[in-house]
Formats: structure tokens, sequence, C-alpha cells
């Protein structure tokens, strides 16, 4: 295994992400076409980056300590105050000037979105995994400016140890279009993230409605948000702010569906199911979308060691897990045609199935994989 250095320089790549902040202002400036520029640069320029740099499978020491990590950190923790003054200071620039038509204004708040949940989502994705409290206050911060604070719960104790079972909502199954996995996952998603953490304060003796119940925190969080947006901009500042968010969401959930699609993990009977191994995940090795998703696309090493940080994250290879045929950019805007989607994706996921679950052969074996007919797992 390659071992590369982790080193000031290496984590400067990380820092692309900052391109938005010019480009968003570029646009609120200038207006026109340049209101399109982040998803011109977040998508085309960084998948046209993958295409001219190639793969990255070199690995880092992953005992490097936090101390050489100072870099690769401060660019997620400084995030919360850029967005913040990104998502507010353009809520008053186009309440309190005229000169954007209202086009203009709804591709700008797009386009807001498309940073607040490629970069801003992706960041709290990793501020919530680790152990100190500011990190993990910073990551709910950046949730609540996009209206979402029940993925912190969903994903730590829903999606990590159901992943690739039905109880897991964001496993999208096989055959299923993202435009159904999205309205599912938007029903399910904040009933299962309230579930758990009503059954883990009721293994503590607490009801559901204890004060140490995450939600409520949440709830508040979110209601700060929208009011501050309301205090800003009135009513179109109201509507704004629930634009970029829902952008932000969409973008989210259309990873969701790429790292998992059609991936189940062997029911071994009486609701147990198999331990999440690195073949349970799709990966991608693009070096440039990796940098933007900070080492998102190593998702198989992120669910076997999920409070690695990014810098960390190991590569997987053909061999020990799948591969996906392009990065996340490409891979999202091929979901969004689900005839293109399975054209690319279905026979491989079945040549996944062949590989890692031989004995499987047979329809009727597979048929409650496919459809999420197994039992639920235990909880």
């Amino acid at each position: 295994m390659n071992m590369s250095t982790i080193s000031a320089r290496n984590a400067m790549p990380f820092w692309l992400s900052l391109g938005v902040v010019p480009l968003l202002l570029i646009g609120a400036k200038f207006g026109g076409f340049l209101t399109f520029l982040v998803p011109l640069y977040a998508w085309y320029l960084f998948s046209i980056l993958d295409r001219l740099l190639g793969m990255n499978k070199e690995n880092p020491d992953p005992n490097t300590g936090d101390d050489q990590l100072v870099l690769y950190r401060l660019i997620t923790m400084i995030w919360f105050p850029i967005q913040f003054v990104m998502i507010y200071g353009l809520i008053y620039f186009v309440t309190h000037t005229n000169h954007l038509t209202t086009t203009e204004v709804i591709v700008l708040f797009f386009s807001l979105g498309v940073s607040s949940g490629t970069i801003g989502i992706v960041y709290s994705h990793e501020l919530l995994h680790q152990r100190n409290r500011l990190e993990r206050w910073l990551g709910d911060l950046l949730l609540a400016s996009v209206l979402y604070s029940h993925f912190r719960t969903e994903h730590l104790l829903v999606h990590h140890k159901h992943v690739g079972t039905r109880r897991d909502a964001v496993t999208a199954l096989y055959n299923e279009g993202f435009f159904r996995f999205f309205g599912r996952v938007l029903r399910e998603g904040p009933v299962s993230a309230w579930e758990a953490e009503k059954a883990l304060l009721a293994r503590r003796g607490l009801s559901a409605f204890h004060p140490r119940n995450p939600h409520f925190r949440y709830w508040a969080l979110q209601l700060s948000a929208l009011i501050l947006a309301v205090l800003i901009g009135g009513t179109a500042g109201f509507f704004l702010f629930i634009w970029q968010a829902f952008i932000a969401i969409w973008q989210l959930e259309l990873t969701n569906y790429v790292e998992h699609y059609g991936l189940t993990r062997r029911h071994l009977g009486d609701g147990k199911y198999e331990h999440v191994k690195p073949h349970h995940s799709w990966n991608a090795a693009q070096m440039a979308t990796n940098w933007l998703l900070i080492n998102l696309q190593r998702h198989s090493d992120h669910h076997y060691k999920p409070d690695r940080r990014f810098p960390l994250l190991q590569n997987y290879s053909e061999d020990d897990a799948p591969q996906l045929p392009f990065g996340y950019p490409v891979m999202t805007f091929a979901a969004m045609v689900p005839p293109l989607w399975r054209r690319i994706m279905n026979p491989r996921v079945k040549a996944w199935r062949k590989q890692y679950y031989p004995d499987m052969a047979t329809f009727a074996e597979w048929e409650p994989y496919k459809h999420g007919t197994n039992p639920l797992p235990r909880l």
C-alpha cells in the first residue's frame, strides 16, 4: 500500500472550495449567466479536472496525529462563518437592490444552495463525526442553515448502523429511481431520526421529550435561522432561504443515492445482518472531486472508521470495494436521468452481486434484497 505524505502543500487543494465565494459575489454584482458560475465550477470544472488529473490511489498514514492536520481541519471549521455570511449577505443584498431580475435572483440562490449542499453539508458531515464539542456544534450550525438538522441523528444513529438494509432510508434500492428515492427519504429520514433518539433516551430511562433529546436543539437552531432570514429580507428572505436549503438537501440526497445504490448486506436470519464491509459502498478515486468533497468518495473507509478525519481516509482497490466509473458530479447528473442511471449502474450492481454473493444466483434468492422485503434489522 502506497503511503502519501501529509503536509501543508498537500492540504491546499482542499481549499479550492473557497472558489465559490468570489463566484457568488460576481453573480450577485453582474447578474446574467454569471449567476450560474458556482454549478459550472463545482460540477463541470472539477469533472474536467478529474479527466485531466486522473485518479489518486495513494494512502496517507492513518496514524497521523491531529497536530499535523491543522490546515485540513481549518477549512472545515471556518466554513460555517463563511456560509453564514454568504447566505444572509446575499439575502440582504438582493432585497435591498433592484438590478437583478427575479430569474437572476432565483438562479443565484440555486447556486448558493449548490454551495451549501456540495460543500456545506459535506463539511458538516465531517464535523459531526468528530468527538470534540466545537466541531460538532459547527456541524449542527451548518445543518441548521439548510434546515436539515435531523441529518446528524439520522446519519450517526441510523445510517452507519443499518446501511445496506431497509431500515436505512438512504440506501437506495436496486431499480429505485432518484425521484422516488428523494421523496421517500424526505418522509422517512426525520421519522427514523426521531425514533432513534427516542430509543436511545428510553435505554437511559428517559422520555422522548426530555431536554436531552437533540431534536429540540435542532428545531431551535432552524427556527432561529428562518427568523433571521425574515428579519433581514422579509417575506422574500424567507422564501430565498427555503429555496437555497432545498437545493442543498437535493444535493445531499443525490450523493446519498449514489453512495450505496443497490448494495445490500446479507441477511443472516432472525433480523441479523452481516457486518458492514468495504463492498457495501461505492467508491471513486477521481482526484479533483475528492479535493472538493474532502475525500467523501473514499466512502468504504469512512464506514470502516467513521471518525477518521478526511485527509486520512484510505483508498480501496477494485478487488475490495465497488468502483464508480466517474466522480460524484458526473454520477449525480446521471442519477437525475433514471434510464441513463440504470444503464450505467445496473450492470455494475449485477457484477457486484456475482463477485461478493455468488451463492445468491437465483431470482428467488435475490428478490428480497432487490425489493427491500427482508426482515428489518434489530434495533
